[in-house]
Order: structure tokens, then sequence, then C-alpha cells
């Protein structure tokens, strides 16, 4: 499925479709990252494709991207939170990752593909360097 129809915004029934069991993954996260920081306002963005950006008054925690049987997980890092996600306990690849991400104006920016419930958890402590820093 796709989402790339900016007439056409994601409903639940839609990303449930589109996800499958990473539907479930999709609600673990936003769960668990409004219960650490909520509430958060959750607010559907369009630029080449539909994202649900995750925010905590002005601040904007990460983009969730959906995509066919699992989802992204965008993240912007400043320099601070750079150097603290390199010395966080996270997988090797995530690590690899962060190093290889383009670096823009306001920070670096990752995305890491979330298809299983050890991602989940890989994906709030990204989310808590992104708030601590």
């Amino acid at each position: 499925m796709s989402f790339d129809d900016k007439a056409k915004k994601p409903t639940d029934k839609i990303l449930a479709r589109a996800l499958g069991d990473a539907k479930r993954l999709w609600d673990k996260l936003i769960d668990g990252l409004d219960a650490e920081y909520g509430p958060l306002n959750r607010e559907w963005t369009f630029y080449k494709s539909w994202a649900l950006r995750l925010k905590r008054k002005k601040r904007t925690i990460l983009y969730l991207l959906p995509g066919d049987g699992h989802f992204v997980c965008a993240y912007v890092f400043g320099g601070k939170a750079t150097e603290a996600a390199r010395t966080a306990k996270l997988p090797p690849a995530v690590l690899k990752a962060i190093d290889k991400a383009p670096v823009y104006g306001e920070g670096r920016g990752v995305r890491l593909e979330v298809r299983k419930a050890k991602d989940v958890e890989t994906m709030k402590i990204l989310a808590a360097v992104k708030m601590a820093n």
C-alpha cells in the first residue's frame, strides 16, 4: 500500500491494513513514548509521503513513516544527541546507520526500520537520547 497520495490522509483502518502485524509495534511505540513524554501531539504531515510526527509541546521527537508490513522511524539528532547516541547501548547496525546518516542544517537525519519488538525498544532508547539532548 502506498502512502504517497497527498489527497488520502491515512486512517487507522488503512494503516492497520498496510502495516499488518507491525501495527501492534506502531501502537506499542506510540503508547510507550506517550507514557514517558506525554501527552504527545500527533500530527500527520506530507512531504513526498505521509508521516506521523510525534511532538512534545513544540519539540519533535520523531516521525513515523508507514510502509508495507513495517514502518520507519526518522529522527533528527543535533551534535550532542549524536554523541550521546554513540555511547548508548544500541545495536552495532544502528550505530553504523547514525554514523552514515546525512547531516543537514538542523542535524543528522537518521531513518531506521521497525519490523520486530526488539526494534521498538531501540527506538525508545533513541527517543530518550533525543529528549535528553
